[in-house]
């Protein structure tokens, strides 16, 4: 049985491709700071499809870089497949947080995550506030991949690029 000219059929309005940033590394993000260094702020911009968005800056050995194109354009690195700008904006990704954990200065936090209230909060006992927090390890910074020289895809354990040979 066909469903709607042979297309399959879709279930709700979900998106067919939802952005992770797990395996963006380092590695990936410098990779896109060097193409936007390359191709200039309003070309890289506008061959992603990004604007401008004053709020988010990443700084990197003193220059300063819209911290969502950037993100969206490392994610492009380490999948192939660009974060679109809708899929970055209106709190639904915490940019400045991923780039915080992959060692990069980085603003705009607090705009990023949208303001988590409860009622319930506010009606907790005053014994139970007073307890604290266990102390948290410092996380050492995660090793960076061996990226591919020619299309700056992350290496396997092989050491031979599976797109390049």
């Amino acid at each position: 049985m066909r469903h709607g000219g042979g297309r399959a059929p879709r279930y709700g309005n979900y998106p067919r491709a939802v952005a992770t940033f797990s395996a963006v590394t380092r590695q990936h993000i410098l990779a896109a700071i060097a193409e936007h260094d390359d191709r200039g702020r309003e070309s890289f911009l506008g061959v992603y499809g990004f604007t401008p968005s004053p709020g988010r800056t990443l700084v990197h050995e003193g220059r300063t870089y819209d911290a969502t194109a950037i993100l969206g354009v490392a994610h492009r690195y380490a999948t192939g497949r660009l974060a679109t700008p809708d899929e970055l904006e209106g709190g639904k990704v915490a940019v400045a947080t991923i780039l915080s954990k992959r060692g990069f200065e980085a603003t705009g936090a607090t705009a990023d995550a949208p303001a988590r209230t409860s009622t319930r909060a506010s009606t907790r006992t005053s014994a139970r506030a007073t307890r604290t927090a266990p102390a948290r390890r410092a996380s050492e910074p995660e090793k960076p991949p061996a990226i591919c020289p020619t299309c700056f895809m992350a290496m396997p354990a092989t050491g031979v690029c599976d797109s390049c040979g």
